[in-house]
């Protein structure tokens, strides 16, 4: 199928061409006739499959024909997020630049001043993330009663961000009489039950089974201490020879450490996350995309949606603590038929969360087992709940299996006790600190060799 055969105005085919785009991916090719004829639709894929297009390409054409009233704008597309809002809204400014539609992005972070001023001017198409719309509404700078189409963007994230009430309070605002269009990863039970509440007979279209990755991600496991994180990554951005990648980690804090260690090693890396500045947010994603940032170590703000192209690599520095997060992570890679690697470093207590990603993709790791900078990789088997020991303590037990057999050779020979003028063992200096602390580090203490009389 071409894009000339799905009833497009002349205008939106022209900026589709402009774009070097010929034929819609599937999500497109089925969305657009049904949104086009004014249908509810529940659209179910995964991320980077053109997904915002099949949304926006339609919603152009319906708005064309009217014009926007003061602080009454016409369609509302709700984001989880300031960086998915700002994409949506590129997507507005690249195929609808041979029409006629204002719009207003209203997200924190950016003068609230200047979005009131667009807002008096009257907008065809409003997008937001809930809490600023929310705000501007409850201070008389919006009203939300002229709304004919919304579209309810990545529903399950906006689940997980606990955004389901504030939709609620804006939805009741909302005329009934409008065409609603809501998009997800997956369909867990909470955002079936948000179809009923919010869609008129949806009809539902499916590209991809619910939260499954892509086929073009291959997909790696290294089991690791926790504390050999730094220097496996850096042997793998070294032996990968990545060009671009996304670093994933889980607490914001850790995000900041790891990207100034990694600027610390010569890496052109900066950090993502919720808590920094919308400006610097803004700048680092621009430079990310543009090529002048390398790698981009972030929270998972940065996991869905966010369109950059030609990305590498994905490595997971922590294992997502959800299963279908470990699958919008690597979305970012091996998008748009493109082939992409996906790495993940995992530790023992990471083990539910690994049954839990295997059970949501239904595959088995194959663990890859990093010998050393220079000894290259090599598979560990099948098993990723076979989490290896790290080598510093496999040396501390065969240390200490010599010992246990050196003093049993001793008493069997019926050795003396050393002399006097024997040179004796030197005891560790009494300002040494000991590490004895680390919690996830095993006991160590006969090893294999149990003495008999303990068996």
């Amino acid at each position: 199928m071409k894009f000339d055969e799905l009833g497009l105005s002349p205008e939106t085919l022209k900026a589709v061409k402009e774009c070097g785009y010929e034929s819609p991916t599937p999500i497109q090719a089925k969305a657009i006739p049904l949104i086009q004829m004014t249908r509810d639709v529940v659209g179910l894929a995964q991320t980077g499959t053109g997904k915002t297009a099949s949304f926006t390409l339609p919603m152009i054409d319906a708005l064309a024909g009217g014009r926007a009233k003061m602080r009454m704008p016409r369609s509302l597309i709700l984001e989880p997020t300031r960086e998915l809002a700002a994409q949506v809204a590129d997507n507005f400014d690249t195929y609808g630049k041979y029409q006629k539609l204002s719009k207003a992005l209203l997200v924190g972070g950016e003068s609230m001043g200047e979005q009131v001023k667009l807002l008096e001017q009257g907008v065809d198409v409003l997008i937001a993330t809930p809490g600023r719309l929310l705000d501007l509404f409850e201070r008389g700078s919006i009203l939300l009663n002229d709304i004919r189409i919304l579209v309810i963007d990545e529903a399950d994230r906006m689940l997980d961000m606990g955004f389901i009430p504030d939709i609620d309070k804006i939805v009741s605002f909302i005329p009934p009489t409008r065409q609603t269009l809501l998009f997800s990863a997956t369909m867990p039970p909470e955002i079936k039950k948000l179809t009923e509440k919010y869609l008129s007979n949806p009809k539902e279209v499916s590209v991809a089974p619910a939260a499954s990755p892509a086929e073009t991600v291959e997909q790696f496991l290294v089991n690791l201490h926790p504390k050999d994180k730094n220097e496996v990554l850096d042997q793998l951005l070294k032996q990968e020879k990545v060009e671009t990648a996304f670093i994933f980690l889980n607490r914001k804090k850790d995000v900041d450490l790891l990207a100034k260690w990694l600027k610390g090693k010569g890496y052109n890396a900066a950090p993502l996350h919720g808590d920094m500045a919308q400006v610097q947010r803004t700048k680092t994603l621009a430079e990310f995309k543009e090529g002048k940032i390398t790698l981009l170590v972030c929270s998972d703000v940065a996991a869905r949606g966010i369109d950059v192209n030609d990305i590498s690599h994905v490595f997971n520095y922590d294992v997502p603590m959800t299963a279908d997060d470990y699958v919008h992570r690597i979305g970012r890679t091996g998008r748009a038929g493109k082939t992409g690697r996906a790495w993940m470093l995992a530790s023992d207590r990471d083990q539910k969360f690994m049954d839990a990603i295997e059970k949501l993709i239904k595959k088995k790791f194959e663990p890859v087992d990093i010998k050393s900078k220079k000894g290259g990789n090599k598979s560990g088997g099948s098993d990723s709940k076979s989490f290896k020991k790290p080598d510093h303590q496999k040396n501390e037990r065969k240390d200490n299996d010599h010992k246990s057999k050196d003093h049993k050779a001793n008493n069997n020979n019926n050795a003396p006790h050393k002399s006097q003028s024997q040179p004796q063992k030197k005891s560790p200096p009494k300002n040494k600190k000991y590490d004895n602390d680390d919690e996830g580090d095993d006991v160590v203490g006969f090893g294999d060799d149990i003495p008999s009389f303990l068996k």
